[in-house]
C-alpha cells in the first residue's frame, strides 16, 4: 500500500533531477537575472538537515550576497533546511546568493513569492490514497518536484490533520526524498503500522539520489515533529 520505491531520482552529483517538461519557460526568461521572470519560477523545497548556505535573514542588503554561490536557506521544520528553487526548461537550480544580489530583493519578497507559488501548484495537485482495512495512507508524489515541500502549508498540514486524524489516530508524516510526501494514520492499538511505515520510509530515502530525511515525523497541533513510539506529543 506504499507508493513505489525510486530507482533514480536524478543523476549522480546533480542538485535535482533533470524535468522532462517542455511547457516551462526556456532560459531565455534570464531568471537568473530578471526577478520578474524568476517570481513565477521559485519555489521552496526541502533539504535534509545539516545542508549548508547562506541564511537569508543574514543578508543586510540583498547586494551584500554578491560573489556567495551557496543557495540561500531558511531553518525549516524538526531540524530541516528550506532552500529555494528556480525552476527552468529542464531541470531546477537552487537559488545563490548571486541570484538574490542580481534579483536586488530582500529575504521577504522572495520568501512569499517562492511560497505563493507552491501554495498555487499545490491547491491544485493530486493526492493517491491506499487503503488495507483500517489503514490508510495519503501520498504526493505527483513527480513535479515540489511534493515533500507541501509540508510546508498550513492548509495542507490541516487536510492530512483532518483526513487522517479521527478516532485518535496519530498523523504520521515521512518525507524521505523530494518527490514524495507521505502521510499516514497510526491507530492507537495497530503499533505495527509505525513499524512498516517507518521500514518504507527508511528504504525510498535511501534509494534516493534527492533524499531529505529517513526519520519519521507526525504532525502535532499542526505543526511537524519528530515520532516517538511514546505517547504522543502535545
Amino acid at each position: 500500500m506504499m507508493p513505489p520505491r525510486p530507482e533514480a531520482d536524478a543523476a549522480p552529483g546533480a542538485p535535482f533531477a533533470p524535468v522532462d517538461d517542455p511547457g516551462r519557460p526556456g532560459v531565455s526568461f534570464a531568471p537568473e537575472h530578471d526577478w520578474s521572470a524568476a517570481a513565477r519560477l521559485i519555489y521552496p523545497v526541502l533539504r535534509p538537515a545539516g545542508t549548508p548556505g547562506r541564511g537569508l535573514d543574514t543578508l543586510a542588503t540583498p547586494m551584500s550576497a554578491a560573489g556567495d554561490t551557496q543557495p540561500v536557506v531558511d531553518a525549516g521544520p524538526a531540524d530541516l533546511v528550506v532552500a529555494y528553487a528556480i525552476s527552468a526548461a529542464g531541470f531546477d537550480v537552487l537559488a545563490s546568493g548571486d541570484h538574490v544580489a542580481a534579483w536586488a530583493v530582500g529575504p521577504s519578497t522572495l520568501r512569499e513569492a517562492a511560497f505563493r507559488n507552491l501554495a498555487a501548484w499545490s491547491s491544485g495537485a493530486s493526492w493517491s490514497e491506499d487503503t488495507d482495512g483500517r489503514r490508510r495512507i495519503l501520498s504526493s508524489d505527483t513527480g513535479d518536484g515540489w511534493d515533500a515541500a507541501r509540508i510546508l502549508l498550513p492548509e495542507v498540514t490541516a487536510h492530512l490533520g483532518a483526513a487522517l486524524g479521527g478516532g485518535g489516530a496519530r498523523v504520521l508524516i515521512g518525507l524521505p526524498a523530494r518527490h514524495l510526501l507521505l502521510a499516514g494514520a497510526l491507530l492507537p492499538d495497530d503499533p505495527e503500522f509505525g513499524v512498516l511505515f517507518a521500514d518504507f520510509v527508511l528504504d525510498y530515502a535511501d534509494d534516493s539520489d534527492e533524499a531529505i530525511d529517513r526519520r519519521v515525523f507526525e504532525l502535532v497541533a499542526g505543526r511537524l515533529a519528530p515520532f516517538s513510539t511514546g505517547a504522543p506529543q502535545t
